[in-house]
């Protein structure tokens, strides 16, 4: 008898991703699980069979329950199957694949991973360390003629065959790091109990059902992905759509094409899709959504306004983390009251407020926001001290202040804890002090929180520098994204004479950014009237952005993020001027210079330093101080 036959007959009672798909298969064989751009869909009885497929691969090669596999592939389908698939028979640790060497290899070590999934041309630098690390590399084909999902395993070595078979509900099914407080980031074991229990929590919280389909457009290298979006829907038999990733000149596209009743996501994604709005309005008409959810970081209630008044659908915050296997709270669905600013009330899990000492808090009285709950970790990995710190008389510390209404809804205040929040992206600040530190030129460094509307907030760094030394905000943020993923490098670096201390003395990251000044700007503030390009390098730019963001009537001073512009549209701009210009831009300038206008002086002072031509070089060399006019007036004189 297989380790398949052996456990049917104990899954339909059991708290378990097998179980869930095992019962699903049964009800519905042939409803809609997933489906892509492109592809085939594919049913809850091809899911359920592919799990087993993965399972018995898995097996094969020595991998069973709660043995540790790390995935780092592009988002679609196959990134939603390759993580249901694993976490069927093993440990699913997926990887952001846009990480940098040396953070795969802290992650590849930490995780002790027994193998590691990948695809071609997706993450090389993960397969070198792996390599390096002596780590077998499974290779994963999708079957682009088959159902959306199904993919092929080649490569890693046969192992004694291990028939551990299904996953059971207390089985890890999940590790995800967390940043936490210290250069060292946290280890987050979750079990199939804890996942499933969470997905349960979100469906009956938006009140999901057979017919809903979900447009994921989150990572699924995030808990808000892979619980948030996927596995909530997949409990209620409902369908999802795995795009490649929030891409916002395609989204209305998907809309029209797969007409989804709802999608989660974060609110830089929403601005995206607010800028354009105007231009779809024939597709909301025709295929209107029943909600709209928004978790991972604060929705500005500006945006919550547009986004209702768009597409006449409730927009429904959240409250979730990690270490709660994503949601804790959640505002509830019409005709319950929704209140702009709160994320809600307890959606799942327990949910207080404790004072420092560990004392539950009366209502209205601010203090740090604590759960627990069946969806809640047992305890960070290996890290005895960060638990003691973590849990009190059996609740799970946040982190985070707020207090509880009258109505008993939730309002958030700030966070106890340095980790920076950067749009449902978690950074550990003394992860970017370190390899700051390692920059020949700076003898200090503190980095912090600041504030920002649409992503809650944003890396910032002050920095003293070495006596006699000097090098620019620029040098530090490309020395920083040479070594650091792309949403953990300092958007702002401030050169100060002395780090700020606290009253004892003690530098605090907490409150810096309030110390020196550091705002938030308006998250819909209107954009400037339109300028025509003046010179053909304008006009050439303003064609690209028009096409990469799929917005007409681009001006020269219209700023790239209000019009959409996120990390994905900014590489296809980039590669764009490459091949217009011969010029090499860094990502960096969409946060220094995110205007047609200054991007055509950054080109013009690209190719003055090609052609060697120093006069008109030290001409440019300080224009990123300039403003828009005298960029502009620079820009002409060089015409």
């Amino acid at each position: 008898m297989s380790p398949f036959d052996q456990h049917i007959s104990e899954l339909s009672a059991n708290p378990c991703i097998p179980s869930l798909f095992n019962n699903q298969a049964q009800k519905n064989p042939d409803a809609i699980a997933i489906t892509a751009p492109g592809r085939i869909p594919l049913t809850y009885q091809g899911v359920w069979h592919h799990l087993q497929q993965v399972v018995t691969t898995l097996n094969a090669m020595g991998i069973s329950r709660n043995d540790r596999v790390a995935i780092a592939l592009a988002n679609g389908p196959e990134m939603a199957m390759a993580f249901l698939g694993v976490a069927s028979g093993a440990t699913c640790a997926p990887l952001n694949p846009t990480y940098r060497a040396q953070e795969f290899d802290f992650y590849l070590s930490d995780l002790n991973a027994k193998v590691l999934i990948t695809q071609s041309g997706v993450a090389e630098p993960a397969k070198e360390v792996a390599q390096a690390r002596g780590i077998p590399i499974l290779e994963l084909s999708p079957q682009l003629d088959a159902a959306a999902g199904l993919f092929s395993l080649t490569g890693g070595q046969p192992g004694n065959l291990n028939p551990g078979g299904f996953a059971q509900p207390d089985d890890v099914a999940l590790v995800l790091h967390t940043s936490g407080t210290t250069s060292r980031p946290k280890m987050v074991p979750l079990t199939h109990r804890n996942l499933c229990t969470s997905a349960q929590n979100i469906r009956v919280a938006l009140n999901l059902e057979p017919g809903d389909r979900c447009l994921n457009v989150m990572p699924l290298f995030h808990i808000h992905g892979l619980i948030g979006a996927l596995l909530s829907s997949l409990s209620a038999g409902a369908s999802v759509v795995c795009s490649p990733g929030f891409y916002a000149p395609q989204f209305f596209a998907w809309v029209d094409e797969f007409k989804p009743t709802w999608y989660s996501a974060v609110p830089t994604m929403h601005q995206g899709i607010l800028a354009r709005v105007e231009a779809n309005r024939e597709i909301i008409a025709r295929c209107p959504i029943r909600l709209i959810r928004s978790s991972s970081a604060p929705l500005p209630p500006q945006i919550m306004a547009a986004l209702e008044e768009a597409f006449k659908a409730p927009v429904i915050e959240s409250y979730g983390m990690t270490e709660a296997s994503h949601q804790m709270a959640s505002n509830p669905l019409p005709p319950h009251v929704r209140k702009p600013g709160s994320v809600g009330i307890a959606a799942g899990p327990e949910l207080g407020i404790m004072d420092e000492t560990g004392n539950l808090l009366p209502l209205e009285t601010v203090g740090e926001v604590v759960i627990r709950g069946a969806n809640v970790t047992q305890g960070y990995e290996n890290n005895p001290d960060a638990n003691e710190k973590a849990f009190t008389h059996g609740w799970f510390r946040t982190g985070d202040l707020g207090y509880l209404d009258a109505d008993q809804y939730l309002f958030l205040k700030g966070r106890i804890k340095e980790i920076i929040n950067r749009g449902g992206e978690k950074i550990s600040p003394r992860e970017v002090d370190e390899v700051l530190l390692d920059h020949p030129a700076i003898d200090q460094v503190v980095t912090f929180a600041a504030p920002h509307t649409l992503l809650g907030e944003d890396v910032a760094a002050a920095v003293v520098l070495r006596e006699k030394a000097s090098v620019t905000e620029q040098d530090i943020k490309e020395f920083a994204a040479e070594r650091l993923a792309e949403f953990k490098v300092p958007r702002v670096v401030l050169f100060v004479d002395e780090i700020p201390k606290g009253p004892t003395g003690k530098r605090q990251r907490i409150g810096l950014a309030e110390k020196l000044g550091l705002t938030a700007s308006d998250p819909i503030a209107p954009r400037p009237d339109y300028t025509p390009p003046c010179t053909g390098i304008e006009a050439e730019l303003v064609q690209i952005w028009s096409q990469v963001l799929g917005v007409e009537s681009v001006g020269i001073h219209d700023n790239f993020f209000q019009l959409g512009g996120d990390s994905i549209l900014a590489a296809q701009i980039t590669n764009r001027v490459r091949q217009a210009f011969q010029v090499e831009l860094s990502f960096l300038v969409f946060f220094q210079q995110p205007t047609v206008a200054r991007m055509a002086v950054k080109i013009a002072q690209c190719q003055a330093e090609a052609m060697k031509s120093e006069e008109l070089a030290e001409m440019l060399a300080d224009i990123d101080a300039l403003s828009d006019e005298d960029a502009q007036r620079l820009l002409d004189q060089m015409q």
